[in-house]
This record gives C-alpha cells, structure tokens and sequence, in this order.
C-alpha cells in the first residue's frame, strides 16, 4: 500500500529510474526542432532562468513562454549537428550546434526581415535540478547574424 501511495504522489513506480539531466536537455531540444513548445515548456522549472545571448535575463516560465512566441513569430528554426557535454556534477549540460534559420519578421534594432535565410554556429548552457531545467544560457555571434540576415 505504501508503494502504490508513493506512485499515486510521485507518478513513478518504485522501479522507474530518474532521467538524466543529459536526457532531459536532449528531449528539450528535440521539443525545439519538432516546435513542440508545450514539451519544451514542460521540461522547465517554474522559476527558470533564461539568459539570452543579448539583454536581460528573463524569469519564470511565463517570461520563457512569451520568448518562445516572439521567437515563433520572428523566426524558423532547426538544430543540427548537435553535440553535448555533460559536467562531472551531471546537473549542468553544455550543447554546441549548429542553428539553420529563417528570418520571418523583423524586430526592433535588427536588420528588415524578408525571408533570409542563414546558418549560425551557437552554444547553450544548462542546468537541471529535480528533472526540471532551472536555467538556458545561450550565446551565438549577433554581429555575425546580422551579416548573415543583411544580405
């Protein structure tokens, strides 16, 4: 009976083994190139830390949630050539790839969107605590894109 309270609370069965935090970045990413953001949202923490290559950081899902639109609207993308590494603590994952793009609609401060194509190398940073994703860090050279999205 005990255990089967224990499932009831935790929806796991006693034989069930924790994802690694590697496995819940990848499924992450997976959610990124499938546009899933539900998954995607799914797999953070409520009190998320995003820290974007540019600006200020954004906390909480809802902030998170509101990026993703923006990003949807603005831009299409896809990783590839995906390659992580994973700390010694095995709560933080590093991700470099590669990412192929569509510049859909322009933002405030960048250059005018009309379908530009471009191909960015680019790298994030995260950490996982309790399975939930507690913070995304991502760096790629804008000054580059923007070359890139200028054409």
């Amino acid at each position: 009976m005990v255990i089967f309270a224990d499932r009831l609370l935790n929806n796991k069965t006693p034989h069930m083994a924790q994802r690694t935090a590697l496995e819940i970045v990848q499924e992450y990413y997976q959610h990124f190139n499938q546009r899933n953001w539900q998954g995607m949202l799914s797999l953070l923490d409520d009190a998320i830390r995003h820290e974007p290559n540019e600006g200020e950081p954004r906390i909480g899902k809802d902030k998170f949630a509101e990026f993703l639109q923006k990003m949807d609207t603005s831009y299409e993308e896809t990783l590839t050539d995906m390659v992580f590494f994973t700390a010694s603590d095995t709560t933080r994952i590093a991700a470099e790839f590669v990412v192929n793009g569509i510049y859909k609609q322009g933002e405030e401060g960048l250059p005018p969107a009309h379908g530009q194509s471009y191909i960015l190398p680019a790298a994030a940073f995260l950490e996982v605590k309790n399975e939930k994703i507690t913070r995304v860090t991502t760096y790629y050279n804008l000054q580059h894109w923007m070359a890139l999205v200028a054409e």
